[in-house]
């Protein structure tokens, strides 16, 4: 097998595609032939040595993929070799194969495309998390989604919609506005153009959002803050912007608001049966048609130089998806 190493965490200029031996699965392990790996922005922290955990060097970037189960160890009774499978592991997706937890592998029902899955269940499963299970979302109330384009937030909107929310989708282009309207939102501010507190009063009557989902910190975060509803919920779900920001306590106190914390890669370790719920329900909705990711575009593995520099660039909207040159040549 092939992989795109980190030696060292520098960023992924230095990530180095090398063979190596192809895994024998552990007693709870499966093999997975990877078909297809979608690009986060956890992808990006885990080369630089930014986030939450660090893999052991050498490793293989990438953390959600879909592919075929290869082969599967001697304690795995779910899994079986030629099972369509999406994974979500701490790395390894930036492979031809990877080796993964059987706990961390979800089967696909038919007529779930691979491609798809690859962009699904990190975004997916992280926006679930975010707004159903810690934000309690209900049918009726209105969620501001910021950086509504990329990744998370494009499955935020989709989510909130199904749920009977109304949505407001914050971004940073007038184009990026018109890609989340087309995904479903009520309404589209562009925060580098216009006032957001202002924005958020014309368009809630005042009353402003009831929950707020951030995956991006930074300069808006306040701004956002200070117009949520009495009652509200703020999910603080990372930091693409790259700052961290300090709210002033009073704000949670006059609102009655609530600052809610979601951690999406640790509730699938400590709560794996609450997960599987949650993905099951998603997959449901995919078969529906209410969820369906935003693919930006197609590359071949050997472009992911190229893939990190969009991310970085903020150039994406959706996902990214990354496919083994063999595989979209064929």
């Amino acid at each position: 097998m092939h992989a795109w190493l980190c030696d060292k965490l520098d960023g992924p200029e230095s990530l180095q595609w090398r063979e190596v031996p192809t895994p024998v699965p552990g007693p709870d392990e499966v093999v997975v032939a990877i078909h297809a790996a979608s690009l986060n922005f956890p992808d990006l922290l885990v080369v630089q040595g930014k986030y939450q955990f660090r893999p052991a060097l050498p490793f293989a970037p990438g953390a959600a993929f879909a592919g075929i189960v290869e082969s599967v160890g001697s304690a795995v009774a779910h899994l079986r070799p030629g099972m369509p499978v999406a994974a979500i592991a701490s790395a390894g997706g930036f492979a031809t194969h990877a080796c993964v937890k059987a706990l961390q592998v979800m089967p696909l029902p038919p007529g779930f495309a691979l491609r798809d899955a690859a962009a699904f269940a990190f975004t997916y499963g992280t926006s679930h998390h975010a707004l159903v299970d810690r934000g309690a979302l209900q049918a009726g109330e209105t969620v501001l989604v910021l950086g509504a384009a990329g990744g998370v937030g494009s499955a935020a909107i989709q989510i909130a919609k199904a749920a009977g929310a109304t949505v407001i989708a914050a971004a940073s282009t007038d184009a990026k506005c018109d890609f989340c309207r087309a995904l479903g939102a009520d309404h589209a501010i562009n925060y580098e153009r216009a006032d957001l507190r202002e924005s958020l009063k014309a368009l809630t009557q005042g009353r402003g959002p009831d929950v707020v989902y951030d995956p991006v910190g930074g300069r808006h975060a306040e701004a956002a803050f200070r117009s949520i509803a009495w009652r509200g919920r703020y999910l603080v779900v990372g930091f693409a912007d790259g700052a961290i920001p300090a709210l002033p306590w009073n704000l949670p106190l006059l609102k009655g608001a609530s600052v809610v914390g979601v951690f999406w890669g640790d509730f699938v370790r400590r709560e794996p049966a609450a997960n599987a719920r949650a993905l099951g329900t998603l997959a449901s909705q995919y078969a529906r048609g209410q969820l369906k990711p935003a693919i930006d575009a197609v590359l071949p593995l050997s472009r992911l130089a190229e893939a990190y520099r969009r991310l970085q660039a903020r150039e994406i909207r959706g996902k990214l998806v990354l496919v083994p040159d063999a595989l979209l040549e064929a």
